[in-house]
């Protein structure tokens, strides 16, 4: 069922939040694939007090959503209510790294907003690209060369590169 989005109650005593950066992820994540809203809905009590979804109806407000899908949980006791709060925000299992190293792009992950690594594979030939800075905002990305696989003065010299380029880049070497 879809509900007019200022018809829904944040939920005062929800122990999740999103902040800043996966917030933002959150917000175009939803903006990219709004249909995913309709899979799986906002659940509200009889009430319209949001029990599974605050980050997401925050996420929608932000991205202009005048309407939402919504699940009506009835019948609930309020024992049972604050049970699917915790229940629907932990998660029990865990990533396949190996799976989705080897079957899946990097970069689509990340867009996704899975904080994974970056295959080399999967960036894209900057040398093939006019102008990087019109198609990538850069802000406070990391690039970390870890040893030994580069060389510290080999890595030291892209850190140079990188950084001349990109004065926003902050980079380090580990061992």
């Amino acid at each position: 069922m879809k509900l007019k989005i200022n018809e829904l109650k944040p939920n005062t005593n929800n122990p999740r939040i999103v902040k800043d950066i996966k917030f933002k992820k959150l917000v175009q994540s939803i903006k990219d694939f709004p249909e995913m809203l309709e899979l799986r809905p906002i659940v509200v009590d009889e009430d319209m007090t949001i029990l599974g979804g605050n980050m997401r109806y925050k996420a929608c407000v932000e991205a202009g959503l005048k309407e939402v899908y919504v699940k009506i949980a009835k019948g609930l006791t309020e024992e049972q209510k604050q049970e699917f709060i915790i229940k629907d925000n932990v998660g029990f299992g865990d990533w396949e790294w190996n799976l989705l190293a080897n079957e899946w792009d990097s970069v689509q992950l990340i867009d996704w907003g899975l904080d994974v690594w970056q295959n080399q594979d999967d960036i894209f030939d900057e040398e093939n690209i006019e102008d990087i800075n019109d198609i990538i905002e850069i802000d406070n990305v990391v690039v970390t060369f870890t040893m030994p696989k580069y060389e510290y003065d080999k890595a030291q010299a892209e850190i140079n590169q990188l950084t001349e380029k990109y004065p926003n880049i902050q980079c380090r070497i580990q061992n």
